[in-house]
């Protein structure tokens, strides 16, 4: 017996809902079912990813427990669009701290991996702090501008090693810039520091460190410099 093809049943549900639809009759109330799509694991993002990914993360895994509920956070505030796909949507962000090598870089590169092998289509953009500020510079043939209007209007922004780097008034006001549209338009972001929560007023400013203790949930990781071994 052949089996059925389920875009064509699909196909046909709809064109039934539809009919009753034009009839001006609640499809619900003669038990047609609700047409649900579940998230699929998106192998071609994931390799997408890995082709922009550091090779050092291309397999990283988040296995932290705070960084897994921050992913379940996003997965469920994402929304279907018109094919049924999840989307990223307003959420909170992720600031990931503790001491140098304690794999916050790691964790994620490994929340982005977990929400694109969710099935959650997502645009994302990776920079360090100290390369956001070297790009905001003016130099020749560069459009400091259009650079800070993707970062800031990516839907999923990593910052990498937040803090680091020389404090000045230029990557203060930088800092604030980009971390302040995000806060106001709810996009979420990931940010990996070494500085204590403590120190988040003192390096980053009154200002900045406002937005991000409202707009994140905070992951303090901890344990041995992972960097201290050699990884083969």
């Amino acid at each position: 017996m052949a089996s059925r093809d389920p875009r064509r049943a699909g196909a046909t549900l709809q064109s039934i809902v539809d009919r009753f639809a034009r009839l001006g009759v609640d499809p619900s109330v003669i038990g047609v079912p609700e047409q649900t799509t579940a998230p699929q694991p998106n192998q071609d993002a994931l390799e997408l990813a890995a082709s922009r990914i550091p090779p050092l993360y291309q397999h990283a895994v988040a296995d932290d427990p705070q960084v897994l509920a921050w992913v379940e956070h996003v997965k469920q505030a994402a929304r279907r669009g018109p094919e049924g796909q999840l989307g990223i949507a307003r959420a909170h962000s992720l600031l990931l701290l503790g001491e140098t090598g304690t794999g916050k870089t790691h964790q994620a590169y490994g929340a982005i991996r977990a929400l694109l092998g969710a099935g959650v289509r997502l645009r994302w953009q990776a920079v360090t702090s100290v390369s956001l500020h070297a790009a905001m510079r003016p130099r020749p043939g560069a459009d400091p501008e259009r650079e800070m209007r993707e970062l800031e209007r990516t839907p999923l922004l990593l910052i990498d090693d937040l803090g680091a780097g020389r404090a000045s008034e230029f990557t203060e006001e930088t800092t604030y810039r980009l971390i302040n549209w995000r806060y106001e338009q709810q996009l979420p972001t990931i940010l990996t520091s070494n500085i204590t929560p403590a120190e988040l007023s003192g390096l980053l400013g009154d200002r900045t460190a406002s937005r991000l203790r409202q707009m994140c949930h905070k992951a303090v990781l901890a344990g041995p410099d992972r960097r201290s071994a050699p990884s083969f």
